[in-house]
């Protein structure tokens, strides 16, 4: 039996997915438990909660006490037994949440943000180290489009400076990916070594490209009762997680994904512009 602390984050009438609950008050749920099924979900760090619930002050939020079996994968958690310990005010969960001062935003360690997770300051938008960003997920400065390492970018995840157009790696392009400056034009991508006159965007679309895509995986969640003896030394913390997420190389996870594919799915992948089943191999490890 386990007692672990954590959060969760209810309806304005202290209901979640028609659950009603109540301050004070211990829940038990009978049967097996399982992660995003059966049990009581909650998490350990208060900001996690908002990954699967909006950060909305007219929702309730409390601190609880998962008290007999608990299950945890990535930040979420589900047990058996919960206790609804106490309210969590608007006014306290914002200090839980953000380390930085004066921030109405969700998980901030800067100051004066009204965004969500910044590390930098006085930003509107989430996710940002720079200071003084309107999008979001920027490491650089002043940037009021997102992901962008460079500063003064007006486009989208650009490492370069004052782009208009995305992902550009040099500066002062409005066309997208450039890695010189003062571009307007969008190059065109290569395949398999050799030219296309195609762009990022049509390539994404290509259905073998969406294939392989859709298809690949190399982290798998082995349960408890699936793992050897080995793994379990391994991985101790098997006992409270129920089990541990493998990782597998690169080529291997390939190998897997190819071997699942229908024989139509492979003929798509195949017909990819300029596809070479020799650098497919040297890539992948797949035979083609």
């Amino acid at each position: 039996m386990s007692e672990i602390k954590g959060y969760k984050v209810f309806n304005p009438d202290w209901t979640c997915k028609d659950f009603q609950y109540e301050v004070g008050k211990t829940f038990l749920h009978k049967g097996n438990i399982s992660m995003c099924g059966s049990g009581f979900h909650f998490c350990q760090v208060a900001s996690d909660c908002f990954n699967y619930y909006q950060f909305d002050s007219k929702n309730k939020v409390a601190e609880v006490l998962a008290i007999d079996l608990v299950e945890t994968e990535g930040n979420k958690s589900v047990t058996n037994k919960i206790t609804i310990v106490r309210e969590v005010e608007w006014s306290e969960l914002l200090t839980i949440v953000n380390t930085g001062k004066d921030c109405t935003g969700l998980s901030n360690t800067g100051d004066w943000n009204t965004g969500d997770c910044n590390t930098g300051n006085r930003n509107t938008g989430d996710r940002n180290t720079g200071d003084r960003n309107t999008g979001d997920r920027n490491t650089g400065d002043r940037n009021t489009g997102n992901c962008n390492t460079g500063n003064r970018n007006t486009g989208d995840r650009n490492t370069g400076d004052r782009n208009t157009g995305d992902r550009n790696t040099g500066d002062w392009n409005t066309g997208d990916r450039n890695t010189g400056w003062f571009s307007t034009i969008t190059p065109k991508i290569d395949l398999f070594e050799k030219s296309t006159n195609l762009t990022e965007s049509e390539v994404r679309n290509i259905k073998g490209i969406q294939i392989l895509n859709w298809n690949y995986e190399n982290d798998f969640w082995i349960y408890e009762e699936n793992m050897s003896e080995e793994e379990k030394e391994k991985y101790p913390k098997y006992k409270t997680t129920g089990g541990y997420l493998k990782s597998i190389p690169f080529k291997d996870a390939c190998i897997i994904m190819w071997n699942k594919l229908s024989n139509s799915d492979k003929k798509l992948v195949k017909e990819i512009p300029n596809f070479d089943s020799e650098i497919f191999k040297k890539i992948t490890g797949i035979d083609a």
